[in-house]
């Protein structure tokens, strides 16, 4: 139990936390920006010999975002007396803001892309160089397309059993409608895997560290915490928090060079946003440049130009250089692992650690103790990024 001195000290703290968790339950951007229709619009683009744009659907809205955005902007923060507290919370409604604005303009083209640049931002040239960097690696030794593939079924029976090192339970649900292999809905803290996919065992290995290993890791740490801006998410939670989850694919041993391209290849694609690069001709790059297969090449396409310029997969590779810096110099995980955390608040959740109002991780990412990495390439690879 939260000691009562620090509750009745606090209570500001807790009344606005409270409020905002209560107005953030509608705005997660996963359950509306996967478009509904994707294996259709697939067909159509593939018959068309890559020609067509998709028209991709999305789910509709349950939310009025106008009365949203004036009850997190109604908040009395000057309630909260400590200055870096304050302006932590601050912060965090401005990041909500900014989703309800991303979520409201799914599917309307330019304006949709400004709305993400401003949650997400954009690939630097150094992004880009260090893209291009890992993409002049070969990585023709190891190909997915010639392993032994699982269907969804057997997928879950791998998860269902790789969990059992942690000591939580979740749902697994099958869907038609995520763009993802899997995915994490952390409201529900939820497994998600795509219905029709065939994962290979690396993929397998690969999406059980990431997913389970972090992302569920994570929820689940939140769930604890007294204040549930954990769980909500601390602005700019995503680099990090995708940095982790990849950090733990390569901790674990199953990130591979064909992998690491990957997140370069997104990248790429994320840049040709800003170029205004349409759906076709993204794909053209990946597809005809790059000499991606073409199931590849959409799948990535299409994560990027959801919503009318979707930039958050240029935020993974990046992340993951972050966070493999901050490890090698000695930096503490577990802090980063009790819920949605950023790098750039490190200073005030230790703040509010030591105040009480933030625990240590229940939930380590056993990845991070185990240390399977045993490949000198990959490191030469994230040590000369830059």
């Amino acid at each position: 139990m939260m000691n009562e001195d620090i509750s009745i000290t606090y209570k500001s703290i807790f009344d606005i936390d409270s409020n905002l968790n209560r107005l953030v339950k509608k705005i997660e951007l996963l359950n509306y920006i996967n478009p509904l229709n994707i294996e259709q619009e697939k067909k159509q683009f593939f018959s068309s010999k890559y020609n067509y744009d998709p028209k991709f659907k999305y789910p509709k809205i349950k939310f009025d975002g106008y009365k949203l955005h004036r009850l997190f902007f109604s908040q009395r923060l000057e309630r909260i007396l400590d200055d870096d507290i304050r302006k932590l919370y601050e912060d965090i409604i401005y990041d909500h803001s900014s989703l309800i604005e991303c979520i409201e303009t799914i599917g309307q083209g330019k304006r949709f892309y400004y709305n993400s640049l401003k949650s997400f931002g954009s690939p630097t040239e150094q992004d880009v160089d260090n893209a291009q960097f890992i993409l002049r690696f070969d990585d023709s030794e190891f190909d997915e397309d010639m392993l032994p593939l699982y269907d969804v079924h057997e997928a879950k029976a791998y998860f269902d059993e790789f969990s059992k090192r942690y000591n939580f339970e979740f749902e697994t649900l099958f869907s038609h409608h995520i763009s993802a292999a899997a995915m994490v809905r952390n409201n529900t803290q939820t497994l998600i895997l795509r219905k029709n996919h065939k994962f290979s065992k690396n993929q397998l290995e690969v999406l059980a560290n990431h997913e389970i290993g972090v992302h569920l890791v994570t929820s689940f740490n939140a769930c604890e915490q007294p204040l549930k801006i954990f769980f909500n998410g601390i602005p700019n939670n995503v680099e990090t928090q995708e940095g982790l989850a990849v950090y733990s694919e390569y901790m674990s041993g199953c990130l591979t060079l064909t992998r690491l391209k990957e997140l370069a290849y997104r990248v790429i694609a994320v840049d040709t946003l800003r170029r205004g690069y349409s759906f076709s001709q993204t794909f053209d790059l990946l597809f005809n440049q790059y000499k991606l297969n073409r199931d590849k090449a959409f799948s990535i396409t299409q994560r990027v130009h959801r919503g009318g310029g979707f930039t958050k997969d240029h935020l993974y590779l990046r992340g993951l250089k972050r966070i493999y810096n901050y490890a090698k110099s000695g930096g503490d995980l577990d802090t980063l692992l009790i819920g949605k955390m950023s790098l750039e608040y490190l200073d005030v959740v230790k703040k509010l650690q030591d105040l009480g109002l933030a625990k240590k991780s229940i939930h380590f990412t056993d990845s991070y103790l185990s240390n399977n990495n045993q490949n000198k390439n990959l490191d030469f690879i994230l040590k000369s990024l830059k």
